[in-house]
């Protein structure tokens, strides 16, 4: 399956005193993006909700590569990079994209799913493992750890 893409205008607020676009924003982009995909795979936050579960995010890189600036016209991707079997843990990495296919940022995160009573992570449900399954994959690609036995929906 191919990269998932969505387009983006940057903003005045997603914008430092310098005319970039703030760090915080390349995050924000890419948390957009992923909620996105999963809401028009029929996973948005109602489905989580009702599901009492959430992503969580535990480790976020971001490789810098060219300017962004108030107006510019972006494209964030998505790809799996890691998984694991259960799917209790995910990595994605999204690029940003300027016009002309330049490449202006890499993110590469990693997370879970955390069960929003007991706070800690768990197996998603079998609807959302089908929708990380099918998600784009993205190279090199990393099997994950699975939960530990017993840390499961169900478990201590």
């Amino acid at each position: 399956m191919d990269r998932y893409f969505k387009t983006y205008t940057v903003r005045w607020a997603d914008c430092d005193v310098n005319g970039h676009m703030r760090n915080t924003a390349y995050s924000e982009y890419g948390t957009d993006t992923r909620v996105s995909f999963l809401t028009e795979r029929g996973f948005g936050f109602d489905r989580m909700l009702a599901n009492r579960i959430g992503p969580v995010i535990l480790h976020e890189a971001i490789d810098y590569m060219r300017e962004v600036r108030l107006g510019d016209v972006i494209e964030v991707d998505l790809v799996v990079v890691g998984l694991s079997p259960d799917g209790a843990r995910f990595k994605f990495e999204h690029d940003v994209w300027l016009p002309g296919h330049k490449k202006a940022a890499r993110i590469v995160l990693a997370g879970g799913w955390m069960d929003l009573d007991r706070r800690k992570l768990r197996v998603p449900p079998d609807e959302l493992l089908r929708v990380m399954d099918g998600a784009p994959r993205g190279e090199p690609f990393e099997e994950m750890k699975p939960m530990p036995p017993g840390r499961g929906p169900h478990g201590p």
